[in-house]
């Protein structure tokens, strides 16, 4: 009988940690395979125009120049998809639990990269940077950045969004684009009269030269492919940030709760979970989120400013709403995805019409233009599924 019991025991744990593994792991798999789809696809569409067009202009090879420079588009877009993914993973957050979009959640983001910036003028001033660790540098400044945007999500959740619980939806939204506004000039007001003025140059220690991924000959020229370090550490923080998330939401007796909340308050508030207290939670984890990826933005850009959140938090609220908003799988897959179309965009529109559009300057409009088209024909998303109440 023992023998019988332990070996039910044994299975039952088996079974349990499988289960885990699918939950957690699981979503890699897709964003995997969205990944390598988004890529095959585009690179597909970008070299059978190339062919219909080229001969057209004869001092240009249009099908060389295409492929020269694929890979590196490509890593490009994989690049800018994980950051509009990291910050998508806030907007899904909130809205998974309250159903309400957070506007202020870029200015969350925003927080988290004049902290690190504040973390590494600081050190500068002190004349610890140059001889810090690269590595120790970005854990500490990350982990500063998602404290700082974690307790700053939670206060505003406190003062503009819980008085506002059961007004009309429409109440908490404005009250989410004062917040924003409100956050821009505080921002402002603090980095001017501290002396780190308006564009401020994120400063870190030397993170090393650009890994060179490939050198491919094409004909007369090669191909070319290379990613930054700092372009590097926001795609492996992403994935352990959507790990550790999935972690906590699907496992812990924590991400229980916050799903209980999010289906039912009511009933999961008669079942004796407080539910201010889950609500305040998730917004300390969606803001962390947003602070690190605001820190890791701030490495890789160089350059930011009070306002630097607001396009970014807009694009990531796309890429939350094409994978289907208030899915975490979907907020990385859909930004991803729009960061594929981001990097073809601004790559190849200038190319494939001879310099006449700046693909640069019509990448933001391709990115809304899939936001329409989404809420138009699939307002579930690429992930989500179909709900009776959209805001």
């Amino acid at each position: 009988m023992s023998v019988e019991a332990n070996t039910g025991s044994s299975m039952a744990i088996q079974r349990s940690f499988r289960t885990i593994l699918a939950e957690v792991f699981g979503p890699l798999l897709q964003i995997l395979l969205f990944v390598v789809g988004s890529a095959v696809v585009l690179s597909t569409l970008v070299i059978v125009l190339a062919i219909l067009l080229n001969g057209l202009n004869p001092d240009v090879d249009l099908l060389q120049s295409t492929l020269v420079i694929l890979l590196q588009v490509i890593i490009d877009g994989l690049g800018r998809g994980f950051l509009f993914a990291t910050i998508a993973l806030g907007y899904t957050m909130v809205y998974g639990v309250l159903g309400f979009i957070n506007f202020a959640h870029g200015e969350i983001f925003m927080v988290g990269a004049f902290v690190g910036a504040g973390f590494g003028a600081t050190l500068a001033g002190s004349g610890a940077l140059e001889g810090m660790n690269p590595f120790l540098f970005v854990v500490i400044a990350v982990l500063l950045g998602m404290a700082v945007s974690g307790l700053l999500a939670m206060a505003t959740e406190r003062i503009a969004y819980r008085p506002l619980r059961n007004a009309p939806r429409l109440v908490p939204l404005i009250s989410a684009i004062g917040m924003s506004l409100f956050l821009q000039d505080a921002v402002r007001l603090i980095s001017t009269s501290t002396g780190l003025g308006f564009n401020v140059r994120f400063q870190t220690p030397d993170l090393g030269r650009p890994i060179t991924l490939a050198e491919i000959p094409i004909g007369d020229r090669v191909a070319f492919a290379s990613i930054s370090s700092g372009a590097l550490i926001f795609i492996v923080s992403s994935v352990l940030m959507l790990i550790g998330l999935n972690y906590l939401v699907n496992v812990t007796k924590l991400g229980k709760a916050i799903r209980a909340v999010a289906q039912d308050r009511a009933t999961a508030s008669l079942m004796g979970i407080n539910v201010n207290q889950i609500i305040a939670l998730t917004f300390l984890i969606g803001g962390a989120l947003g602070g690190a990826a605001g820190v890791l933005f701030g490495i890789s850009v160089g350059t930011i400013n009070p306002y630097v959140g607001f396009l970014p938090g807009l694009k990531a609220f796309t890429a939350a709403v094409l994978g289907g908003i208030g899915n975490i799988t979907g907020a990385m897959v859909g930004g991803i995805v729009l960061g594929f179309l981001e990097a073809f965009v601004s790559s190849y529109l200038s190319l494939f019409t001879g310099g006449t559009l700046s693909g640069a300057a019509y990448a933001d409009m391709a990115a809304f233009s899939i936001l329409v088209f989404i809420l138009i024909f699939r307002p579930s998303g690429l992930l989500g599924e179909a709900t009776t109440q959209k805001v």
